[in-house]
């Protein structure tokens, strides 16, 4: 298991990369410049950058960094740590974002900072105690997931095999946590999404082309014909040969 809690130093050097958890870095001295997802930013003393779950993001220091970072292990950890706290710390986590910290906050990073964080009890728990303290940075009006993003993807893809991972990337989350996030914005899960999307497809294409059924089928990603009436039948109420009359 990677350590939760380090300090490290930033030069010059550029370092551009992803992570497959959440992170933050609270600057302790010097500058840090970053660039999240195409856009510039830049941390001090007493900022945190938040990098979400596979945020593509380049670092570096002209002149040299000390930082402490964050690196969140992942749902479970969240849950049995946080507790009731866990929900607003994943809306910190969902978006890069640079956050100022209040008088409070930077004492505890300095302590942290001066602690042995190789202790496994001081790590763990000045991990959670940071997150914590910071339930008042998190979006209360959480912004919702890039659905125009996902709708565009699986357009273009809809004859390919399609995963949950896909749409994952694109929100810059977890496989788990856009699991719970789509469940709690609309009421389905992604890959029921990624379905739905798929058959509306094919009911446009009957009513606006003059396609076989079998390439429709094929476009929308059914290798069978038989699998592909049936799911048209339970999403409208009617196989693609009646569909095709009403229209």
């Amino acid at each position: 298991m990677r350590p939760i809690l380090t300090l490290r130093h930033y030069s010059h050097d550029l370092i551009a990369h992803s992570h497959d958890h959440a992170q933050l870095v609270f600057a302790l001295a010097g500058r840090l410049d970053f660039e999240v997802e195409g856009l510039g930013s830049e941390i001090r003393p007493q900022g945190l950058m938040v990098l979400p779950f596979s945020a593509h993001h380049a670092c570096g220091s002209p002149d040299g960094s000390h930082c402490l970072v964050l690196d969140v292990p992942d749902e479970q950890w969240l849950v049995q740590s946080l507790g009731e706290h866990a929900d607003a710390s994943r809306r910190l986590l969902d978006h890069p974002s640079r956050v100022s910290l209040d008088t409070r906050q930077s004492q505890l990073v300095q302590w942290l900072a001066g602690s042995p964080l190789d202790d496994r009890l001081i790590a763990q728990q000045g991990a959670a105690l940071l997150l914590a303290s910071l339930n008042g940075q998190a979006l209360h009006d959480r912004r919702r997931l890039p659905y125009e993003a996902f709708n565009n993807h699986i357009d273009q893809h809809a004859a390919q095999p399609l995963e949950v991972a896909d749409l994952a990337r694109i929100a810059h989350l977890s496989v788990a946590r856009l699991h719970a996030r789509f469940v709690a914005e609309c009421g389905q899960t992604p890959m029921d999404y990624i379905r739905t999307r798929r058959l509306q497809i094919a009911h446009n294409l009957l009513r606006e082309s003059h396609l076989p059924i079998g390439e429709i089928a094929a476009r929308v990603g059914y290798g069978s014909q038989s699998a592909f009436a049936a799911a048209m039948s339970r999403e409208f109420g009617a196989p693609p040969k009646a569909l095709r009359r009403t229209l």
